[in-house]
């Protein structure tokens, strides 16, 4: 039972990118052993870290009516009025913007916040920017998703891109239906995520604390729960 335990802990599915790019991980790594032991066990340690670089685990979605959660793994980076990506259609109007910062250490698969329909997807090319700074969602390479919520609101992820990331891949498409959590893509390899929420609806969590996906619920679109402060301790 413990030996079982143990390897649950360590070994995870993988996304469908990974297989490929932790193959070719392993045959650099196996090839900088004919060149040198050392270079060799760095490959090593990098062909692990590519693994779990593209990991899917399961996640357990919690179940509830309204709730929102985090699109991705990582750090509350902003919690800041802003306005939603213009080409989506969403109107003018500051929503509450919730930013999560993945590292390169993150899981990376990305997870659709809230129940809806893919109401728009627009792809924006851009610069490659720290994705922690603010500017990083004017500025960086993008992709942002408009969801229609079925109690009428709406609401917006957006893929960032990052100093290191260069490839975002969304699997979604116009008129998709998603449930809570559901995996929509992936960004390599170092990124952010940022959910614009509805209007008027305030946020559950505080910068600096640690989201998962598919699990951290930031958001009560039914107003039940009262908006938190974070306290460092």
């Amino acid at each position: 039972m413990l030996a079982m335990d143990v390897l649950k802990a360590i070994v995870f599915p993988l996304d469908r990118e990974g297989p490929r790019f932790v193959g070719i991980f392993a045959v650099i790594a196996l090839a900088l052993f004919f060149v040198w032991e050392g270079l060799g066990l760095l490959g090593l340690v990098l062909t692990v870290w590519c693994y779990y670089f593209f990991r899917d685990p399961v996640r357990i979605v919690p179940q509830g009516e309204g709730l929102v959660v985090s699109p991705a793994d990582g750090k509350v980076s902003l919690i800041v009025p802003a306005v939603p990506p213009a080409e989506l259609g969403l109107g003018d109007a500051p929503r509450t913007r919730v930013s999560v910062f993945m590292n390169v250490f993150n899981c990376h698969v990305n997870r659709v916040p809230c129940a809806g329909e893919v109401g728009a997807i627009v792809y924006t090319p851009g610069k490659f920017l720290n994705a922690e700074l603010d500017k990083a969602s004017e500025f960086n390479e993008r992709n942002a998703l408009a969801l229609h919520l079925p109690g009428g609101q709406s609401l917006a992820v957006v893929q960032i891109a990052g100093l290191v990331a260069r490839r975002i891949r969304c699997d979604a498409r116009t008129g998709d239906r998603f449930g809570t959590g559901d995996r929509f893509g992936i960004i390599r390899f170092g990124s952010r995520l940022d959910v614009y929420l509805p209007e008027g609806v305030e946020p559950l969590v505080a910068v600096g604390q640690t989201a998962v996906a598919g699990e951290t619920v930031i958001a009560d679109l039914t107003g039940a729960q009262l908006p938190r402060a974070g306290l460092s301790k």
